[in-house]
């Protein structure tokens, strides 16, 4: 198999964490979704998702807990990623970011991804999913996973 940068997956020498988690994720196209779910056995939301992702990529991090499904701030949301140790990021995008988007109704979405994919756990499909990139995404605010964390 080969990740959206064309390097092997199994040259792990050659392949960021970032990378190995968006190659992680997408193994995970097609586990149902559940609100609160970071186990892909028993179904994953957007935050799991990223989680589980980035665990099978060998970086386990800090998840949150008890976050509703609507109504939690921005602030809260962006704390959350800094505690696991993602630091926002402007410039080129790179496999295994993650984006913030605001949806409707006050809800945050958390996407990862590729170079011209994404993966994410969508609540109205009730599935992981994995689509192209679009606009709107390739201007959403992003973070990425710090070597230090």
């Amino acid at each position: 198999m080969i990740c959206s940068h064309g390097i092997p997956v199994g040259d792990r020498s050659r392949q960021d964490v970032g990378a190995r988690a968006f190659v992680r994720a997408r193994r995970l196209v097609g586990v149902r979704f559940r609100p609160q779910g970071y186990d892909p056995a028993t179904g994953l939301d957007c935050v799991g998702l990223v989680w589980a992702a980035y665990a099978a990529a060998g970086r386990r991090l800090v998840r949150p807990r008890d976050y509703p499904l609507r109504g939690w701030s921005r602030e809260r949301i962006v704390a959350a990623l800094g505690r696991a140790g993602f630091a926002a990021v402007d410039g080129p995008r790179q496999s295994g970011d993650v984006a913030l988007v605001a949806l409707a109704a006050g809800q945050f979405h958390l996407v990862l991804m590729g170079a011209d994919r994404c993966v994410h756990a969508h609540a109205g499909l009730r599935r992981v999913v994995e689509t192209p990139l679009d606009a709107g995404l390739m201007a959403a605010p992003r973070w990425r996973l710090t070597q230090e964390a």
